[in-house]
């Protein structure tokens, strides 16, 4: 305890005369009452009955209002992640249809060109979540979408090293901003224990893009020589064009946020902002989603060493995944299987892959626990790395060499979405958690920098540096999920330990109700996700 209120519980109390009961109103700017076009909400003048009582649904109606934003945001997040996906892993597919040759690779070039994509992709997350907080998720979001499909669709024009560098990079320009924004703008639509189910939907896009990528890839190649472009040039420029048709749509069909959706009620956008405002995870207190993004958010979410700590597990999922994707093609293919048969050989990995996303994310949320899977998740990519190292470089056995892939690629994919929930559930307000979530995935995504690294084509068919690097990082990621596991089950006593034999009057009177808000996941009726 430090006394200063906005960084942790304060134990200085506020005289009783600051607090007017439990009954107090809560206000905000009347712009921002006219903008949200009068909802009855936490924010606009209701006391916590009253408030309550617009979330008091059936089961039934419930479920109701949950599909319609499902049916509406889900699927169209989950076919744009999976265009993002494949337009910046399709390279591995261009690799083995020709580009290596044609464009004469030699060396580390391939794995350089590689690496280029993910400087300015994570650097840039931060910056581009903050500029989403000012502008609305359908403009950033659509402009961002013709950005990636116009340079990929260019990139099937390179005739040089030179120029496929070039190209990774402004792709990397172009896509930065995606991912962060679009798990933000899930967690601004469901509770804590409703979005990962969600968000691993939306997810399993990446998965279920190395099948799709390479079922596209082994269909295109088949145009090589068409108006006298190669094979692998038309994957680029195909699997371009599509994201900048989309996004000529986009920006009319995805919706911003509850208060402003077009396709609800105005008793529906009531039930989601509420049920989110009241969602503090002890069912005491509330919490915002309409907050300004200021300095002081950012320099929060800079300052919580947890982030940085959960960026070591991401780079389990980054160093991995990156490596893994860029790579397996050509893994396949050297278990003895022609180029064209090996891109269809890597669809039964990723769509396993896929099944383990959705079956994590649905027990996450059944148990309501993040960390216990992670752990889980990460030994099994320890033993399927294991098995590859064995079998690739002590015994020439194909048919074990391929299991072990589908155990390599569950490992690393199957933790991920609870990386990503962990953070996001347990940060607040709305403004720490889209800068938050954008640290944690900006420096997170420089692992992928080392992973275009460690699987070189010298090294081929054992990549023993690949796999093992990629073994020890998987370990550091299981034993930081138990140190944050720790971390946040002796907060969450802390703050037990301070509302015990108190009452929420009480614990109301030694703050405003603006300090609790600005408080966020440091009040005391937050509670975090383990």
């Amino acid at each position: 305890m430090d006394g200063k209120r906005n960084n942790s519980i304060s134990e200085k109390h506020l005289e009783a005369a600051d607090y007017h009961s439990h009954h107090r109103k809560w206000s905000i700017q009347d712009a921002e009452a006219e903008a949200l076009g009068g909802l009855r909400t936490v924010e606009l003048g209701l006391d916590a009955e009253q408030v309550r009582d617009t979330i008091d649904l059936d089961a039934a109606e419930e479920k109701r209002i949950l599909r319609k934003v499902d049916y509406r945001l889900i699927p169209l997040l989950t076919f744009l992640y999976l265009m993002a996906f494949i337009d910046r892993s399709n390279i591995g597919n261009a690799k083995i249809a020709g580009m290596y040759k044609d464009l004469n690779l030699h060396g580390l070039q391939y794995n350089i060109a590689l690496t280029a994509f993910f400087p300015p992709y994570a650097l840039l997350e931060v910056p581009s979540n903050i500029i989403l907080k000012m502008l609305r998720p359908s403009i950033w979001i659509t402009i961002l979408l013709f950005s990636w499909g116009t340079v990929m669709t260019f990139m099937g024009l390179v005739h040089s090293y030179e120029g496929l560098v070039a190209a990774r990079v402004m792709l990397g320009v172009a896509e930065c901003g995606f991912f962060p924004a679009s798990v933000y703008l899930l967690t601004i639509w469901y509770k804590r224990y409703e979005v990962m189910q969600r968000m691993a939907v939306f997810y399993a896009a990446a998965s279920m893009s190395g099948a799709f990528s390479g079922l596209l890839a082994y269909a295109i190649q088949f145009m090589d020589g068409i108006g006298g472009r190669a094979g692998w040039q038309w994957i680029f420029m195909l699997e371009g064009l599509l994201p900048v048709s989309v996004s000529f749509f986009l920006y009319f069909i995805l919706p911003d946020s509850p208060e402003t959706a077009s396709f609800l009620s105005k008793h529906e956008k009531e039930f989601l902002v509420n049920r989110l405002a009241l969602e503090t995870g002890s069912g005491h207190g509330r919490v915002t989603n309409n907050d300004r993004i200021q300095m002081k958010h950012i320099k929060a979410a800079f300052g919580e060493w947890k982030i940085w700590a959960a960026v070591i597990m991401f780079w389990g999922n980054s160093i991995g995944t990156y490596g893994f994707t860029a790579t397996v093609p050509s893994i396949v293919e050297d278990l003895g299987y022609t180029s064209a048969k090996a891109q269809l050989m890597t669809i039964p990995i990723y769509l396993f892959a896929v099944i383990t996303v959705l079956v994590v994310a649905y027990f996450s949320e059944r148990t309501r626990q993040r960390t216990p899977f992670i752990m889980g998740g990460f030994t099994v990519a320890v033993v399927g790395l294991i098995g590859m190292l064995v079998t690739r470089r002590h015994a020439n056995i194909p048919g074990a060499s391929y299991f072990f892939l589908f155990l390599v690629a569950a490992g690393f994919y199957g933790p991920f979405i609870c990386i990503v929930c962990l953070i996001g559930n347990n940060l607040a307000p709305s403004s720490k958690r889209a800068v938050g979530m954008a640290l944690l995935i900006s420096i997170g995504n420089l692992g992928g920098i080392c992973g275009s690294n460690i699987f070189i084509a010298a090294h081929a068919p054992e990549y023993p540096l690949g796999f093992g690097v990629c073994m020890g990082v998987c370990t550091a990621a299981v034993a930081m999920a138990f140190v944050l596991r720790t971390a946040y089950r002796k907060e969450n006593e802390k703050k037990d330990r301070f509302m015990e034999g108190k009452t929420d009057d009480e614990v109301r009177a030694m703050y405003t109700e603006q300090e609790l808000l600005d408080l966020g996941d440091k009040s005391p009726f937050f509670r975090y996700t383990l």
